[in-house]
């Protein structure tokens, strides 16, 4: 268990790096128009997903690490942590909602029909 940081494996960290990549070289592609850049990023979508279902489907390690004694696991901060989840929700709504109106009642000007 010491390759596990914040609760989980390198194999979390390896996949999100896979996807973050594929998605920075699909923006960078997706700039430069043409047939021949939608196809790559076709081709490195299914690359990625490739990668990540034979480390999904294959791991090297079991899931479940075995243990020679029963160990009890007692969370003491439950109620806290559960507390500060529902305050970040609702910061979060809160914030989307304050930020509805700005991009469906932005102020659009008519363009007029005939210049005289």
């Amino acid at each position: 268990m010491s390759n596990v940081v914040m609760g989980v494996g390198a194999g979390v960290f390896i996949l999100a790096i896979i996807w973050i990549l594929f998605l920075l070289i699909a923006m960078m592609l997706s700039r430069t128009g043409g047939v021949v850049s939608w196809l790559s990023i076709i081709l490195l979508f299914l690359l990625a997903l490739m990668i990540t279902m034979i480390l999904v489907f294959f791991p090297r390690a079991k899931e479940t690490p075995e243990m020679t004694t029963e160990a009890v696991i007692f969370d003491s901060f439950f109620i806290g942590r559960y507390c500060l989840l529902c305050i970040l929700i609702v910061a979060v709504l809160t914030g989307l909602i304050l930020l509805c109106p700005h991009y469906l009642l932005e102020h659009i000007e008519a363009k007029p029909l005939r210049n005289y």
